[in-house]
């Protein structure tokens, strides 16, 4: 890691993504951080055409700066969707700056926007880590757990509306086998008083019976009476 001046507003410590450039003192917006330097690369060389590395930094057609060595501290500075700084890019000088846009608080860490083409090339394959990629990352997280717990608690009212309909309908059987039972019951206790009025006279049931037991009564009626007139005419 190379060596910093203290009177430099930036250090280089520990990041998400690795390592980054920290601001230590505020700097305030529009401010000069720190230039991004190299060697100036030109494609029409094949030799230079041919290097490849993620710390290149295209001016134009022809040059690039090739930021990986050491001495650029710029190239610690980590991409960005939602960044803090920007890079102040002269052609014509063969020169890049980087500048903040937003006032940086001490313990920051310093960030810009690489661009289309090395988001497509570096970032996008493995996943931006950026603050503003991660939050979305997590309010995705957050709102997938939470669409799960949805479904989770519909399947549960669903289960228990299917279990409550099944005991209203087992219920709902258990008064009509019981209700059935009743029934059975009347009904067997009914025919039993019907075979009990036939077995008195063979037919006819109680009314039957009823004229049986009254015309057994005339006949025992009917000597007490003779002989009350017997004893009438011999008195």
């Amino acid at each position: 890691m190379p060596a910093i001046s203290p009177d430099k507003p930036y250090r280089v410590g520990r990041s998400r993504t690795g390592l980054g450039l920290f601001a230590t003192k505020p700097i305030k917006k529009g401010a000069k951080i720190v230039r991004y330097f190299g060697p100036l690369l030109d494609c029409r060389k094949k030799k230079h055409d041919a290097i490849e590395n993620k710390y290149l930094f295209e001016l134009n057609n022809r040059w690039t700066i090739d930021g990986s060595v050491r001495k650029n501290i710029a190239r610690y500075i980590n991409h960005a969707c939602k960044p803090n700084a920007e890079s102040d890019v002269s052609a014509r000088k063969r020169k890049v700056v980087i500048r903040a846009i937003k006032n940086i608080e001490p313990g920051e860490e310093i960030n810009y926007d690489y661009g289309t083409d090395y988001f497509k090339a570096y970032l996008k394959p493995i996943g931006c880590k950026c603050s503003a990629c991660e939050k979305k990352r997590k309010k995705k997280r957050a709102e997938a757990r939470a669409e799960k717990l949805r479904l989770k608690a519909k399947a549960e009212k669903k289960a228990l509306k299917k279990a409550e309909k099944q005991a209203a309908k087992a219920r709902e059987e258990l008064e009509q086998k019981q209700k059935q039972k009743l029934k059975q019951a009347a009904k067997q206790r009914l025919n039993g008083a019907r075979a009990n009025g036939k077995l008195l006279n063979g037919h006819g049931g109680k009314a039957a019976a009823g004229q049986l037991i009254a015309a057994k009564s005339e006949i025992f009626a009917e000597p007490a009476s003779t002989q009350g007139g017997e004893a009438s005419a011999s008195a």
